[in-house]
């Protein structure tokens, strides 16, 4: 579809509020999903997060790399095992995790970034101890051993607002480091959400393979409240690998950011939809029920 300048106005137009009133915001951004992996979509992520920073944001990336990492203990034959959804990490794997995040999938980021116009810097949780972390233990029946499996104990957010200021996009590793220097595998999603907890961040954005929640009949839920999380889960609503990330939503409001949206990467120009439109895609999760509820 070619646009007529008139329209071309026209998008502008309905941005330029939405502009106003985020520049000088911060945004943590999860990326992963068909997002990395797909080239086109890739290429309107990096073009997206560029775009917020020209017009006065401060997007923050944390990625993934769950199938480069899977990949690549592949080829040197070393098998990978999961429990609820967690890959074991022993200490051969934790080197492999640690080199495929912070040494290949964080640079090929930064790197695009760069070649496309942008400013951008590589961290990981070691960096400045930026995330510290501790063994995530097992609860329940399935008492497994997870190994370098991390969980959050602090976030030193100084690093990243001094990247900031120096007008640079931070990209972000989600490995953590522990008290001897170990490193530390970490959920994205809840790296991204302690980071934007920790910056008090105007918004929280996980990009995921999926449209939003969907409410019954498959209708797209455009937005919750924090109070309901625990209704929509327990009838169903919310579910699977959903759950996680809403609960990683629900913390970050909890800790005073205004907004956390999960939206479809597979759109392209998602981010740009989300931030700059009217109607929005996704669903945005809030700590109040909105009025037009």
């Amino acid at each position: 579809m070619v646009l007529t300048a008139l329209e071309k106005a026209g998008i502008l137009i309905e941005a330029l509020p939405y502009i106003r009133r985020f520049y000088g915001k911060t945004v943590v951004i999860k990326y992963g999903g068909h997002a990395m992996t797909d080239c086109k979509l890739k290429e309107a992520v990096i073009r997206d997060v560029i775009l917020m920073k020209f017009v006065g944001m401060h997007p923050v990336l944390v990625h993934g790399g769950g199938p480069e990492i899977t990949a690549m203990l592949e080829r040197l034959h070393i098998p990978s095992t999961f429990v609820n959804g967690e890959r074991v990490t022993d200490a051969s794997t934790m080197e492999i995790v640690e080199m495929v995040l912070v040494g290949k999938v964080n640079k090929e980021i930064v790197a695009l970034i760069n070649r496309a116009g942008g400013k951008a810097v590589g961290l990981s949780g070691k960096d400045g101890c930026l995330i510290q972390a501790s063994k995530k233990e097992v609860s329940g029946s399935d008492q497994a051993d997870l190994g370098f499996v991390g969980q959050i104990v602090n976030i030193n957010p100084e690093i990243i607002r001094t990247v900031i200021d120096q007008g640079y996009i931070p990209v972000v590793a989600p490995v953590g480091v522990g008290n001897q220097g170990e490193g530390y595998n970490i959920n994205a999603d809840f790296v991204a959400g302690a980071l934007a907890s920790a910056l008090q961040a105007d918004k929280l954005v996980l990009l995921t393979d999926v449209e939003g929640i969907k409410g019954p009949g498959g209708k797209i839920l455009s937005s919750i409240s924090t109070s309901q999380v625990p209704t929509l889960i327990r009838e169903g609503i919310i579910r699977g690998g959903m759950i996680p990330k809403v609960k990683c939503c629900v913390e970050a409001l909890e800790n005073g950011i205004s907004s956390a949206h999960i939206i479809d990467g597979r759109i392209p120009h998602s981010l740009l939809l989300e931030i700059f439109t009217d109607e929005g895609i996704g669903t945005m999760v809030t700590r109040e029920k909105l009025a037009s509820e």
